[in-house]
């Protein structure tokens, strides 16, 4: 008498295939022998390969529940109020009373819960901790530039050792320059001084002195002249203010016509961070947050300051906004049109309620959740959302604090969900 085979002998039945001895991909539904004389292995109903759930014990579930329906083995929106085969004589499923609860929530076994790792964490309050990162460059502060030009025709005598780039102090010698018109006030003012008449500090005396001052002439050469109570042939033009210098257009000998820029100084101790920041994150914004600043240029190095001013325009081609940071920079290190980048933090000090971002379904329009109410039961819920941050989102509206969130595979659900949606609508369907 022929032994059967140990799968026969495990699972029983006739083959319902046969499969390559090698366990190769290679198959036939007739008795079939492979290169080398050797006969494919038998495979009964009980020893193939399935992927579906093990079901729950039947007779139990039919003792206690109705059948409502039965639905296509192969997951198509096909039903049946009776028993029914599909065209390759599948048996179909039957829905038991329950199993498609009317609250809009989906049942899935427990070996698929394992197969496709869904996992749970529950809603908790939270600190949310937003940084919006944006790039920009330093400006100068237009209320600490100085230009030195001239307000009459006048002749450049002598310049200074200064040159572009150098650093100058307030009332450090510039240049010396020979004015007539300027020499023509200074002669009336001493005039004034040396006379009994109108000398002191008479409307006369006063008078010459405005005149100079209209001039630009600076004060120290007023002063000299008031002690010395003489013309000086040269003025000696000094500087407005501590800087670096800019622009130097004096040149020994030069004839500087009213207006023309001989010098351009700036003082770098104060320097704007000028910052584009995206469109859609100027609602978390305010003048007077603290923001840092990193220069390209010195990697590790952060120079802290706050939003002084936010310019009230949108850049048309890059939808940006640019905002205002006040710097100090006491060794010069930052310069004008320096890369930077400014992290500036926003969000709440106060706790609020949140849960993963991998845990939101966003479809554009509505954004939702799965609740877990254990079981292998999954509640779709709506969700209104507010800030971001350190992998976690703020939830407003529709989420109570310890409810337990699907954080993964919860796409895997939402299809589970749609499927068994459509199956119920073609069940009410056939039994109307």
């Amino acid at each position: 008498m022929a032994l059967a085979s140990p799968a026969a002998a495990q699972t029983g039945g006739d083959p319902i295939y046969y499969q390559d001895p090698d366990g190769r991909p290679f198959y036939s539904l007739t008795p079939k022998k492979t290169a080398d004389g050797r006969d494919y292995r038998s495979v009964p109903a009980g020893a193939d390969l399935s992927f579906e759930d093990e079901p729950a014990p039947a007779p139990a579930v039919a003792e206690n529940r109705k059948i409502k329906f039965y639905r296509n083995p192969m997951g198509l929106a096909d039903t049946s109020p009776t028993p029914k085969k599909d065209s390759m004589g599948m048996d179909y499923i039957p829905v038991y009373e329950g199993e498609d609860s009317d609250d809009g929530s989906v049942k899935i076994s427990p070996g698929k819960i394992q197969r496709t790792g869904v996992k749970s964490e529950s809603a908790a309050r939270r600190v949310i901790r937003t940084m919006i990162r944006a790039p920009g460059t330093i400006q100068l502060d237009e209320r600490r530039v100085s230009v030195i030009s001239m307000r009459a025709e006048s002749y450049v005598q002598k310049v200074a050792d200064v040159t572009t780039g150098a650093h100058v102090v307030k009332g450090q010698p510039l240049m010396e320059i020979y004015s007539p018109a300027v020499s023509s006030a200074a002669a009336e003012y001493i005039s004034t001084l040396n006379s009994k008449v109108t000398g002191g500090d008479g409307p006369y005396g006063r008078g010459s002195r405005q005149r100079l001052m209209n001039l630009d002439v600076p004060d120290a050469a007023i002063v000299t002249m008031e002690k010395s109570r003489q013309v000086p042939i040269g003025i000696d033009w000094t500087s407005p203010r501590d800087g670096v210098v800019l622009e130097r257009n004096a040149i020994e000998g030069m004839r500087a016509q009213p207006g023309a820029v001989l010098f351009r100084i700036a003082d770098h101790t104060l320097v704007w961070a000028v910052i584009d920041v995206a469109e859609r994150d100027l609602g978390a914004l305010a003048v007077g947050q603290p923001a840092s600043v990193k220069a390209r240029g010195f990697p590790g190095r952060e120079f802290a300051g706050q939003i002084n001013v936010i310019y009230p325009e949108i850049n048309k081609e890059t939808r940006t906004a640019r905002l205002r940071i006040e710097l100090t920079n006491p060794d010069l290190v930052l310069l004008h049109g320096m890369y930077v980048d400014a992290d500036i933090e926003i969000g709440s000090a106060k706790p609020v309620l949140t849960v993963p971002e991998s845990a939101v379904m966003d479809t554009g329009r509505r954004q939702a959740v799965f609740i877990d109410k254990g079981e292998g039961r999954f509640e779709p819920r709506e969700v209104k959302l507010g800030q971001r941050g350190d992998g976690y989102v703020e939830v407003r509206q529709g989420v109570s604090a310890g409810e337990r969130i699907v954080i993964s595979a919860n796409f895997l659900i939402d299809a589970e969900s749609n499927l068994k949606a459509a199956l119920k609508g073609f069940a009410d369907g056939a039994q109307q």
